[in-house]
This record gives structure tokens, C-alpha cells and sequence, in this order.
């Protein structure tokens, strides 16, 4: 069994440098970073689809249903309304500017300070967030396939990183366009085997499995207590800013988008890539109330374990072999999608931002030398957290990646909703990155002690909006209206 699972691994690895081969023919700068803006904005959308689930929501979105039931579908909603800003806002302002790092327009709109500050902000957010990603799926490998080996997870780091670089060395973002449909194929078969896979083991047909969910509790989607942190309204405000900071302000997202040929192109990318995501989620969310009624009727104590174990402990040790090669497949196509687009967006914004490589009097071989140089640095960083982050696993991962979303998108969120929403200047544009730094950690006082302050009341993620407002106050603090030509 454990072999062939490393056979899965080993043959979809040969498919992705396979397509690596085909996307990479005469790759240069432009093909690294916008794709020669030639991607066909339908491939753009189904990969997006495999970007935007990951690993973690393959395992924390099931797991957490134990405990958090069907709430987490209040942010799917949210989602469908970020989707729309962006649609409408955002991507007709970044083709508009020809960007090719979407933090340029802060540069242009501000100046250098509050350019450097959004390109850092999403560095540190991106790094994070997809490190944790790409550890959680590492983790369920190591858990319950390499350690039949003895292989310590240093080492199955190592490799998948390594593949990782090198199938996106070369061709970056176009390569990544055509992965994540690869990607995103076997993502969405391990999810409707798994749907189907567990009914059949219990003898019963899918409605069957809906009205045992639903007589357990499963099911129910909206909290109403507006003191919890699950409260439905406080779901969809913060799945939509979730959406516009996370997507939106996010390199990673948007370089995707940004390599369709043209506007019209990358919104219907986004608005169908968005429709397509309500109808997966829920069905991950039944996946999980399926995986707690299989759980309760094989006697399987799940309060004893962490959310993020449930899917794989019974899709390893109690449904048949096939269907724990179906979720090795999953998991695989989950991680590569964590990681991949990640190395390219932030190589890009280093590139860009910091080192302004469009205007460097350099050849393009030497240009190609350096950003080579940078990718290779940022895997080996990216190594260096997810070994990290192996010390404190003990959450479901997807409400660990939200709550440090709130700190880091923040202020990007902030700088851009001043820059869009209002025509002033900064006046003192030197003091940015300290209102940018200022805001989280004044977010984490009003969280530690908010059910002291507020009469009971907890953030949810929607201490996203305050970080994001907390900054554009201070933004407005050290600017003035704008002056008449």
C-alpha cells in the first residue's frame, strides 16, 4: 500500500514536468511573469480552483465541521462578493496600469515608501500562509506514508520543495497557469470518490447520509449568536474582505489573472472561477458531515483528535485501500498548488519591487541569472518555515492561516482603500511602514482582551477590517487633500 502511494507520488510528479517541458520552450522574463499575458482566461479559472482550495481546505474544511458544523459556509458566501470587487474594482485598475506586480500602483499612487511596505506586507503574508499550507499536507504524508520508512519530515520537505523549484524554475507563471489544472483535476476526483466512497462503505445512499448529518447537527450553517466568533453576518463581511485582501491584494492570485490577454478575459476567469467555488465548498463541508457520521457509527473517538487528522485517519485506516489512494492523489495535487505559484509571486515582487529589474541596464541573460538566483532563495526560506511551523501544529490549519491573515493582509487592505477611496496625498509618506507595523499589534491587544472590553464580544476574522481601518486612519492622519492643478 505504502508503495503505491509513492508510485502516485513519482507518476504525477513525471506529469507535471512533463507539462513543465511544453510551457517552458523559450521561456524569457515576460513568459516568468505574466505569462506573455497569453493565458486563455477558462484555463486561468479551473486552475484557480485547485490554487484557491489547497491542502488545507482538502483537511481542515471536513475536519472542522465536528466542531464548527456547516458555519464555515457563511465566508464561502463572502467569497462570491470579493469575487466581485475584484472583478469590478481591482482587475480593471491593474490592466489599466499594465502592471506586472500589482503593489506598483501604491508606488504610483503614494510613493516609494508605501510601495515597499504593501510588496513587504504581501511577502510576509504569502510566505506564511502558503508555508502552513504546504506543512499541513507534508505533515499527513509524513504521518501516514513515509514514516512507514522511517524518512524524518526534513527530508520529505526537502524533496517536495526541490520538485517544486524545478518545475516552475523556468517557465514561472505560464507553467503554473497549466499545473494548477493538473492540479485541480485530481483535487476535485479525490473530493467526489471520497463523497462516493464513504456512503457505499456504510450501506447507505446519499440522501440516507444527509438525514443522519442533519439529526446529528452537521449541517446547520448559520450561527445567530452575534457574540461568537462563527456569527453568520461576521462570516460573510469577513469571507468577502477575506476574498479582496487574500485574492485581490494578493501577487500570487492576481499574476495569474494578470496573464489572460485582457480585461474581459480575466473577469470572466474570476466570475466563473468564483460561481464554480460555492457549489465545491459545500461540497466539502458535506464531505466533513459525512466524515462525522462515518465516524460515529465505526466508533471512532474524534474528540481525541486534532480536526486536521479526521479525513486521513479514516480514509487510511478504515475505508478500503483504494480509497486512501484516492486522497494521496488529492493531497499531492493540494500540496504542489500551495506552493508553486508562491516561489513565482514572490520572486516577481522581489524582482520588481525591490530590485526594479524592468529598469536594470543589464542583459536579459543576466536579468534571467539574477531572478534565478532570487526563486532558489525563497524555496530554501520557504523550507526553513515549513520546518518551523512543524513545531506547532495543533489547530485546525485553515482558522490559523485566517487569524494570521487578519494581522498581515491588514494593512494592505487599508493601503488600498485609501489610495482607491480617497484623492488625498501623504504628506509624510516616510511614516507608512511604521502605521502599517502600528495597526496589527494594536489588533492583537483589542483581540487578547476584547471578551473584557466588549462584554463577552470575540473576533472573528473580521479583525481583518479593523486592522484594515486602523490604517487607513493612520494614513489619513499624516495626509492632506489633495492639491488643484
Amino acid at each position: 500500500m505504502h508503495i503505491i502511494m509513492v508510485l502516485c507520488l513519482v507518476v504525477y510528479t513525471v506529469l507535471l514536468f512533463a507539462v513543465m517541458r511544453m510551457t517552458s520552450k523559450k521561456a524569457n522574463n515576460e513568459t516568468y511573469f505574466v505569462g506573455n499575458r497569453k493565458s486563455p482566461w477558462f484555463i486561468v479559472a479551473y486552475g484557480m480552483i485547485g490554487a484557491s482550495l489547497s491542502g488545507v481546505t482538502l483537511l481542515s474544511v471536513p475536519g472542522d465541521v465536528y466542531k464548527t458544523q456547516f458555519t464555515y459556509y457563511g465566508i464561502v458566501i463572502g467569497y462570491l462578493l470579493g469575487y466581485a470587487v475584484i472583478a469590478l474594482v481591482l482587475l480593471p485598475l491593474y490592466y489599466k496600469l499594465q502592471l506586472t506586480s500589482i503593489y506598483a500602483y501604491l508606488g504610483q499612487r503614494f510613493g516609494r515608501y508605501s510601495h515597499k511596505t504593501g510588496s513587504f506586507f504581501f511577502i510576509i503574508s504569502r510566505m506564511l500562509g502558503s508555508a502552513l499550507r504546504m506543512y499541513l499536507v507534508i505533515f499527513v504524508l509524513q504521518e501516514f506514508v513515509f514514516s512507514y520508512w522511517h524518512i524524518p519530515l526534513w527530508a520529505t520537505s526537502v524533496v517536495f520543495i526541490v520538485i517544486i523549484l524545478l518545475y516552475t524554475f523556468k517557465g514561472g507563471i505560464k507553467t503554473i497557469v497549466w499545473t494548477d489544472t493538473l492540479q485541480t483535476t485530481f483535487l476535485l476526483l479525490a473530493l467526489v470518490l471520497m463523497i462516493i466512497y464513504i456512503p457505499r462503505d456504510l450501506h447507505c445512499t446519499l440522501g440516507n447520509m444527509w438525514d443522519k448529518m442533519s439529526s446529528m447537527g452537521y449541517t446547520k450553517m448559520f450561527n445567530t449568536n452575534w457574540h461568537d466568533s462563527n456569527f453568520f453576518l461576521k462570516q460573510i463581511v469577513s469571507g468577502m474582505f477575506i476574498t479582496i485582501t487574500m485574492t485581490g491584494l494578493d501577487q500570487d492570485m492576481m499574476q495569474k489573472n494578470l496573464s489572460c490577454k485582457n480585461l474581459p478575459s480575466s473577469q470572466r476567469n474570476m466570475f466563473s472561477f468564483s460561481a464554480i467555488l460555492l457549489v465545491i465548498n459545500i461540497l466539502f463541508l458535506i464531505l466533513g458531515g459525512m466524515l462525522c457520521v462515518y465516524a460515529t457509527e465505526k466508533g471512532i473517538d474524534m474528540s481525541a483528535m486534532q480536526t486536521d487528522r479526521i479525513f486521513p485517519t479514516i480514509a487510511f485506516d478504515y475505508l478500503p485501500p483504494v480509497a486512501g489512494i484516492t486522497f494521496v492523489l488529492g493531497l499531492i495535487a493540494a500540496g504542489y498548488s500551495s506552493a508553486d505559484g508562491t516561489l513565482t509571486s514572490l520572486t516577481t515582487v522581489i524582482c520588481i519591487d525591490f530590485l526594479d529589474m524592468e529598469k536594470m541596464q543589464k542583459t536579459q541573460e543576466e536579468k534571467i541569472r539574477i531572478r534565478r538566483w532570487i526563486h532558489v532563495g525563497i524555496s530554501l526560506l520557504f523550507l526553513l518555515i515549513i520546518l518551523f511551523f512543524s513545531n506547532f501544529h495543533n489547530d485546525a490549519l485553515i482558522r490559523i492561516i485566517f487569524n494570521v491573515a487578519s494581522y498581515t493582509y491588514g494593512p494592505l487592505l487599508g493601503l488600498f482603500s485609501f489610495g482607491l477611496f480617497t484623492k488625498r496625498t501623504l504628506k509624510y509618506e516616510h511614516l507608512t511602514p511604521f502605521i502599517a507595523i502600528l495597526s496589527p499589534i494594536l489588533c492583537f491587544i483589542l483581540n487578547k482582551y476584547s471578551a473584557v472590553w466588549f462584554h463577552g464580544y470575540q473576533f472573528g476574522f473580521e479583525l481583518l477590517l479593523v486592522n484594515g481601518f486602523l490604517t487607513f486612519v493612520g494614513l489619513w492622519a499624516i495626509s492632506s487633500p489633495k492639491q488643484q492643478d
